[in-house]
This record gives structure tokens, sequence and C-alpha cells, in this order.
């Protein structure tokens, strides 16, 4: 009996070893290239650091953010984006997904392709695209305005439009995944739910919000937080289309982030941005794992 304790005791020890051996590669590059650089971000936060000084200063790169008016701008576009975007994201999403699912296969592959191929499309062609589209002499958008009698816009040269302009694009590129795991998830959804509420004549809309809006609440807590992460995360589109302008009206952190370091050096500025963008991420998050967790079986 002993022996085979030991036996025993042995094979979990080694089981534990070698597990612990296949996530060195993963752990080792989450450490090298994630832990590090974050723990080294907030540490240079404290700094006045640039390509000449690197001096303590405590929280002033902080302070100095909340006084800073360019930041809040900044901040106000990015939390605009989140507010438009995500809802539409989600809705837009649902909506083909509940549209292509009973469709045939071949449809609904289709369909499925051709929403998900601008998020497996390169970001500079797809703003390369775009920015045809918005060109205020030759652009197709104006073109098909003229048609009905409308005047040119300068679609990213004007504050009014400029951060909508970028919203519809972040959309576009938006709704791929979102529209997969729908699909997804509704066919996970038992049929005889469905069956056994049309017997008892439930509407369309009481089938939806009593079986499937409940069946994938799961789905939506990972679309939602991803899509909000994504979102206030956003950069390429602004650096590529707009650069932040016109007069900071698409500027957002992300790209004040770039701007701070890789434009005027600041790095200990650019730091403290960084840090303050994700301790408003993880709150949100929270705030959404409470919210939208609460119907969640885990």
């Amino acid at each position: 009996m002993e022996v085979t304790v030991r036996k025993t005791k042995g094979y979990i020890r080694r089981d534990w070893l070698m597990s612990y051996v296949f996530l060195l590669p993963a752990l080792g590059f989450f450490l090298l290239f994630v832990a590090y650089p974050m723990v080294k971000g907030i540490y240079i936060s404290f700094f006045d650091y640039s390509l000449r000084t690197f001096n303590f200063i405590g929280f002033d790169n902080y302070v100095d953010l909340i006084q800073n008016e360019t930041f809040l701008k900044s901040m106000r576009n990015t939390l605009l984006l989140v507010v438009i975007t995500v809802p539409i994201v989600i809705v837009f999403s649902l909506f083909v997904a509940i549209s292509i699912y009973k469709k045939k296969e071949f449809a609904r592959s289709f369909f499925r392709g051709v929403f998900y191929l601008p998020a497996v499309s390169s970001v500079v062609s797809i703003t390369v695209v775009w920015g045809w589209i918005y060109h205020p002499n030759y652009g197709i958008l104006n073109y098909l305005g003229g048609l009905i009698g409308l005047e040119p816009i300068s679609w990213l040269g004007d504050q009014r439009t400029a951060l909508l302009a970028i919203i519809a694009v972040l959309i576009t590129t938006s709704v791929g995944q979102p529209i997969i795991l729908y699909v997804a998830s509704l066919g996970n959804i038992p049929t005889s739910y469905i069956e056994a509420a049309e017997i008892d004549r439930a509407t369309p809309w009481q089938i939806f919000l009593k079986i499937i809006w409940p069946m994938l609440m799961p789905t939506n807590l990972y679309i939602i937080v991803i899509t909000t992460i994504n979102t206030f995360q956003c950069f390429a589109l602004i650096q590529l289309l707009t650069s932040g302008g016109p007069v900071y009206s698409t500027s957002t952190v992300m790209y004040g982030v770039y701007e701070q370091a890789f434009v005027l050096g600041h790095f200990g500025s650019a730091s403290a941005m960084g840090v303050f963008l994700a301790i408003i991420i993880g709150v949100i998050s929270l705030i959404q794992f409470k919210f939208f967790g609460s119907d969640v079986e885990y």
C-alpha cells in the first residue's frame, strides 16, 4: 500500500512538473513582453523622462494630465468612441447573426466571410480605401451626395464630421468577430425551448427576450468587454486617417501616448497616460462583469 501511494505521488509530481515545462514558453513570453513592460511603464510614469533627463517627479505627470486640455479632449473623444461604437456593434452584429442563422449553409458562410473580411484585412489597406471614400474632391461618398444635390464635405477635415467618420470605419472593422460568435452561440440554443415557446403562442419578441437573449449572455459579456477594450485602444485608424486632427477633434488617449512618446519624446508623460488609460479600462471592465456577468453561469 505504501509503495502504491509513493508511486501515485511520483506520478502527480511528474505531471505537475511536465505541465509547467509546457507552460514555460508562453509564461516566458508573457513575463518578457507583457508583465515587464507593464511594470516598467508604471515605474517610468513617476519620472520626467526624455532623451536628456531622467528625474523623479512623483505624481506630477498625472497632475499635469488632469490639467492638460489636450489630454482631456482626447479622453472625451475616446469615451465618445466607446459610448457610440460598442452599442452599435452589439446591436448590429446580433441583428445580422439572427438574420443569417437560419439561411442555408452556403449563404450563412458567405455572409460570415463578407463581414469578417475587414477584421482580417490589413489596417493600412482598409484606411487607404476609406481615405478614398472620404476624399473631398474625388471620393465616392461626395460623388453619391452630389447625385442628390448635396455639397461636397471634407469628412476628415471638418471638426463636425471627422470623429463620426472615424466611428463609421471603426464599426465596419469591429462587427466581424461578434457576428461569428453570435452565429455559433445561436447554434447552441436548444431548439426545443423555442418550439415550446411557439406552442405557447409566444411572440418572436418574447422568444428573443426570454430565451435567446439570456442564453447569449456569456457571449454578450465577452463581446462587450473585448469590443470596449479594443475601442479604447483605437490608434491605427486615427494615425493613418487624421493624425488626431483637425484641432485634436479625433485625437484619442492611445494616439496621445504615441504622440507624447515618439513625436515629443516625453516618455514619462506617455507612460502616465498609458497607466491612466489602463486604470479606466480596468474599472469599466469590472463594471461590465458586475452588470452583465450576474446572469452568466461560470
